[in-house]
């Protein structure tokens, strides 16, 4: 069987090794190049975007910000999955409120600003502080504003209004209402094509100026686990929806809020290739696929720490035992996301720290602050 990815990037080069077992090709599509590549080589199939869907046997995505013209020859194939609405929804902030409304999810308090004075009644509608999030293309934290004040509306709008106007002509803002959360956690979940679903542990993330840097599961609350394994049923029923899901929460008191959907696999659920029985990877290719769905239990406690912007660690630092390191191929890049390391301990608290510690500061930003929250 052969699966053709939408983007060529480090999720797609998951899918590929954790498929490689079940005998299943991945190759990618690299919406950038327009070529048809192997995930980890790079090498040009010398395809185009039509022959490797006529080619593949499931096409699916590693990524929601697929340029429109790309997204509706993929949707006509039939052989999309999770879909083209799916991977809309996610790419657009509009859609993903309207969608957790129609599920009965709790979410922030929003409403849709087109203009200054769209941005003024909502801050008398919703009231102040405010976020401001693009509708279109935001990710790792840009394309945001914070409003505190009246003073701030002033302040900012010529920004956003040089923000509009320089963006896609179907861009538009989303207001919402500022949420005083004690953590953000995740739900990694996938569901098959007969309506079966499994969800992973819940994750605790930390974030570095809008850019994650730590996970760390299971998070020790079965009643937020029961929340969130709801919201999830939820919401992929109501889209009909195949594939791994993962959905971002706010935990506001032991009340889950949702932030925001990522229809794929999920960098928060990197941990699950060593630290649960199945991986969020291998679980995606199997629902898209039509196998059974693989155990989504824990196997033992673990960190996911994300390099970024940085292609060199210290030579030491495989000697800790049940540390895995994972490189991404990539070239060098500020802020780029160039790989990750999983920690599985049962002292997990311990060693994540002996690792930190083993990192250069400079390279890895707030991960000691993150780890004496």
């Amino acid at each position: 069987m052969q699966v053709l990815v939408l983007g060529a990037g480090q999720l797609a080069r998951m899918m590929a090794l954790e498929s490689a077992p079940l005998d299943i090709e991945i190759r990618a599509y690299d919406v950038r190049s327009h070529t048809v590549v192997h995930p980890l080589t790079w090498a040009d199939y010398g395809q185009s975007l039509e022959q490797g869907l006529a080619e593949a046997d499931v096409v699916t995505a590693e990524f929601e910000h697929i340029p429109p013209d790309i997204l509706k020859v993929a949707e006509a194939s039939q052989k999309f999955l999770p879909g083209a609405e799916a991977i809309r929804i996610g790419g657009d902030r509009r859609l993903e409120k309207q969608l957790l409304d129609r599920c009965g999810v709790a979410n922030a308090q929003h409403q849709v600003v087109a203009n200054k004075d769209d941005l003024i009644q909502a801050a008398k509608t919703i009231g102040l502080p405010l976020i401001l999030k693009s509708a279109l293309d935001g990710y790792d934290g840009k394309g945001q504003w914070r409003i505190k004040t009246e003073e701030d509306i002033e302040a900012s709008w010529p920004e956003i209004e040089d923000f509009l106007a320089n963006s896609r002509s179907d861009q538009a803002i989303v207001a919402e209402q500022w949420i005083p959360f004690d953590r953000e956690v995740s739900l990694v979940g996938v569901r098959d094509k007969s309506g079966n679903t499994a969800c992973y542990a819940l994750t605790q993330n930390h974030h570095y100026q809008g850019i994650l840097i730590l996970s760390l599961a299971p998070v020790d609350s079965e009643g937020l686990q029961e929340q969130a394994f709801d919201a999830f049923n939820r919401i992929a029923d109501e889209m009909n929806y195949v594939g791994v899901l993962a959905i971002e929460f706010f935990d506001v008191q032991g009340k889950l809020l949702v932030n925001e959907l990522a229809p794929r696999v999920h960098n928060s659920g990197h941990w699950t290739q060593q630290g649960a029985v199945c991986s969020q990877f291998q679980n995606h290719i199997r629902a898209v696929c039509g196998l059974p769905l693989g155990s989504t239990e824990t196997l033992q406690r673990t960190a996911m720490i994300n390099i970024i912007g940085c292609d060199d660690l210290p030579g030491d630092l495989l000697e800790q035992p049940n540390l895995h390191l994972h490189w991404y191929g990539k070239e060098k890049r500020p802020g780029r996301k160039m790989g990750h390391i999983n920690i599985c301990s049962d002292h997990l608290d311990a060693t994540v720290i002996e690792v930190a510690e083993m990192l250069p500061g400079e390279d890895f930003p707030g991960l000691l602050e993150a780890l004496s929250e």
